[in-house]
């Protein structure tokens, strides 16, 4: 399985992007999709996920401020960020696992929110 992330970049302050996750086979097939991020010198920690059934779940930090969505069409899986912080900036990463066996994850795109 692979995971391929993309859509991160440069961003003001207050502005958006949309991140992307294209999986390399049917996202149905998997028990649930996340979106983690990595800041310079923290933790990896988790933004949010969409299970197989559609329910989606967030962290507190997101604030109603960001989106998961899918694609099942095009295996992809979208994170909309909006009204972004300098606190946003890391990589963002997109696993993918199912019931039993390993952990998917993919390399990551990088999101800078600076002026």
């Amino acid at each position: 399985v692979q995971l391929q992330a993309s859509g991160g970049g440069l961003v003001q302050p207050g502005g958006s992007l949309r991140l992307s996750c294209l999986a390399s086979r049917n996202i149905l097939s998997f028990t649930g999709m996340a979106w983690y991020r990595q800041a310079p010198g923290k933790e990896r920690e988790r933004v949010g996920g969409i299970m197989n059934s559609g329910r989606v779940n967030y962290s507190d930090f997101v604030k109603g401020r960001f989106t998961i969505s899918r694609d099942n069409t095009k295996n992809t899986v979208y994170l909309q960020m909006n009204s972004l912080s300098p606190d946003d900036t890391a990589v963002y990463i997109c696993k993918a696992w199912m019931a039993t066996g390993p952990d998917y994850w993919g390399r990551g795109t990088l999101v800078t929110v600076s002026s």
